[in-house]
């Protein structure tokens, strides 16, 4: 197997092709507008991120010698221009949805978005009024003189306009200007009085466009361009054993939004000659130049005021309330009667914060530990592990510091954290910890007591409310005591086998058995398959990427083995290629709610075993990562999560089937053809399932 040269689906290619897939649901005309809108939203944001985290190693392997780079693999020659070549087309896709789909949608729903036409005469002196006593104070006009080149700095992703302006000189006293497009203070729109009952909102650019002529006065105005500069994200930290990390991240953290610059997206409309000027002013390169529309930053579409109050949005599906808990007795006699399974976002998230609540006030419990990866911005749960603290338990909480974008966050509650008496373990220098686990030690007389809580997404109140993803509390031993395992590592960094105790048995930690475990389930059911013996494995999975565990996934299909594959982002597993993945199959789901839980399913000659949990299968999360996943030993639980998976391969609505295009190297989004059965919406098939299920 080592000596097969297969084929597979470059990485950026495949997410961008995800983007895609997110911009489908955009132009799909059974979506509501309002929710059509917020699929624009993020499809803009994601391609923001894009540009800030990989297009800096895009382009810098591309510089690379190709017989000496090892990377030359994952980033071959010619990816940059395929990268710019398809997200062009997005773009341009993109506009399209945008003018000719939703904001005529909007207009017959009175509601006028002003994109680019004249303002109506009944709106000007409104306009006029909030720039004067809004907007204009946040403006800061820059002429842009080369001595005072060095003096100008772009800030990341912020919005500003370009003008080419003759001053009351005269003739020949032509000049450029820098206008920053305030963000944040101001709302990026203003909602405009009715007009014969329509509702009108207007960018806060054309608020300024409105009104130049007072942050120019006297100066004639020949053009105006809106701009926006992208710089690089990635965090260079250094991974060694000296020094604090927080300190560290601090300092990262004030160095981000200064990196190089990635893109510079510049209104079409922009003349020749302003764009050499700007090009040259800001020493920027053609890779780095991208011509873009009027308005950037269109992510700030997701807070487009909405006159009619969500009635233009997806209907709000009430969280069901789990059978099994009950107000009546506390959480952990629920429990102890029943390990349970919770379904997000169908469920409510309220049996989670019950559980850290009532563990921080019942007197039994004496020990709490948890690991936080993305803390939400007003978290309830580390508000319960504060009070824990001050209730004289013992609470031990790892914070991952290096969690992107959230760091800031993280580190401000893990401040509050130490402060309130909460040890708080910090990050492992060339590891993050991902894993979503949660140990409560209850002593009841002479007994002590493990509750476990294990889950394929972060303890996150807000994102539990849109993200898809499973939960399990278990008052199991087995899972209990190799959980005070693994936090005795990530305290004391000394390996579990150091303190004399068996390695994990149950659990799959990476860094310890998951590579290994998953190895060995995969070539059981290849054997099984060779034997004559029924075989499958149903993998779902947010990304997949690690070539050794596709190169498995191969060798299974290969040998027989049915491989049903769900994944949401990057795959760049090539399925349907003769001889290498005729027997895999990927389905791709994008909906209401954003498809996150991590599940794997190994049929075992009819036995199956099933698993979840917090792992990707990237290189970076099987390998310098901390992940947990762990079995479901219970049969109703089981099924509840088998049923889920079986409704998700069914979809025939809102899935997609990927496609290896073998020419360029992406993943292609293939309607699924399938007129034979009814239709089926996974995600509302799975609410009503759970609507129904019993304790």
């Amino acid at each position: 197997m080592a000596d097969e040269k297969y084929f597979f689906l470059n990485r950026d290619l495949s997410w961008l092709s995800f983007n895609h897939r997110v911009l489908l649901e955009a132009a799909d005309e059974t979506v509501p507008l309002y929710s059509r809108i917020s699929f624009l939203s993020i499809f803009s944001s994601n391609l923001d991120e894009f540009f800030r985290v990989r297009m800096p190693a895009i382009y810098a392997f591309s510089n690379l010698d190709s017989k000496k780079s090892k990377w030359r693999e994952e980033y071959p020659e010619g990816l940059a221009d395929r990268v710019k070549t398809m997200v062009q087309n997005q773009l341009e896709q993109f506009g399209q949805i945008l003018t000719q789909q939703v904001i005529p949608g909007l207009k017959s729903e009175h509601i006028h978005l002003y994109y680019g036409e004249p303002v109506l005469e009944q709106h000007k002196e409104v306009i006029r009024d909030y720039f004067l006593s809004r907007v204009l104070s946040f403006l800061q006009p820059v002429m842009l003189s080369k001595e005072k080149r060095q003096d100008v700095f772009l800030e990341n992703n912020a919005l500003y306009f370009i003008l080419d302006i003759e001053t009351a000189d005269g003739p020949g006293s032509r000049q450029y200007a820098l206008l920053n497009i305030p963000s944040a203070g101001l709302p990026r729109f203003l909602e405009l009085p009715l007009v014969n009952d329509d509702n009108y909102i207007l960018f806060i650019d054309d608020v300024i466009r409105e009104n130049l002529a007072v942050v120019f006065p006297g100066s004639a105005i020949h053009g105006v361009y809106s701009v926006k500069l992208t710089r690089d994200a990635e965090m260079n930290l250094d991974d060694e054993f000296i020094g604090d990390i927080a300190e560290k991240i601090e300092k990262q953290l004030e160095k981000r939004d200064v990196g190089h610059s990635t893109r510079f997206l510049f209104d079409a409309g922009i003349s020749p000659a302003v764009k050499d000027f700007v090009q040259e002013y800001f020493e920027l390169c053609d890779d780095e130049m991208v011509e873009g529309g009027r308005y950037h930053n269109l992510k700030d579409l997701g807070n487009l005021p909405d006159p009619q109050k969500g009635k233009l949005s997806y209907s709000r599906w009430p969280a069901v309330q789990h059978p099994g808990f009950s107000t009546k007795q506390s959480i952990f006699q629920s429990i102890i009667e029943k390990e349970k399974l919770l379904h997000l976002p169908y469920h409510s998230y309220n049996y989670i914060l019950r559980f850290f609540n009532e563990a921080a006030s019942d007197p039994l419990v004496k020990e709490i530990y948890v690991t936080l990866y993305r803390v939400a911005a007003d978290s309830h749960i580390v508000n319960a592990l504060i009070s824990a603290a001050r209730n004289g338990k013992k609470v031990t909480v790892f914070v991952e510091l290096k969690a992107r974008f959230d760091e800031a966050n993280n580190l401000k509650w893990a401040k509050k954290m130490k402060a309130a008496g909460v040890k708080i373990i910090n990050s492992i220098p060339g590891l993050k910890v991902h894993a979503k686990v949660a140990l409560v030690k209850r002593q009841e007389g002479k007994q002590g007591q493990h509750f476990s809580l294990m889950a394929t997404g972060n303890f996150n109140e807000a994102t539990g409310r849109f993200y898809t993803d499973h939960v399990y509390f278990t008052p199991r031993p087995e899972f209990g005591s190799e959980l005070e395992m693994l936090f005795e590592y990530l305290q004391w960094r000394m390996q579990p086998a150091s303190y004399g105790k068996i390695p994990f048995k149950h659990l799959l930690v990476s860094q310890f058995n998951m590579v290994k475990q998953f190895g060995k389930l995969i070539d059981r059911e290849i054997e099984n398959a060779k034997n004559g013996i029924a075989a499958q494995i149903i993998i779902k999975l947010n990304n997949l990427q690690e070539k050794e565990m596709i190169t498995r996934l191969y060798a299974a299909s290969r040998a027989g083995v049915q491989v049903k594959l769900l994944v949401r982002s990057i795959c760049c597993l090539a399925p349907g290629i003769k001889y290498q993945s005729e027997n895999i199959t990927v389905h791709r789901i994008v909906d209401r709610y954003l498809e996150h839980a991590r599940v794997f399913i190994f049929h075992n000659g009819g036995q199956p075993e099933y698993y979840m949990g917090s792992a990707d299968w990237m290189n970076r999360n099987l390998h310098s990562r901390i992940e947990v996943c762990f079995p479901l030993y219970e049969e109703k639980i089981r099924e509840q999560l088998d049923s889920i998976i079986q409704l998700q391969l069914a979809d025939n609505v809102k899935a997609v089937l990927l496609k290896s295009d073998v020419a360029t190297g992406a993943a292609v989004n293939e309607k699924i053809q399938d007129t034979g059965r009814a239709s089926i919406s996974a995600q509302q098939a799975i609410y009503t399932y759970v609507k129904e299920l019993p304790c």
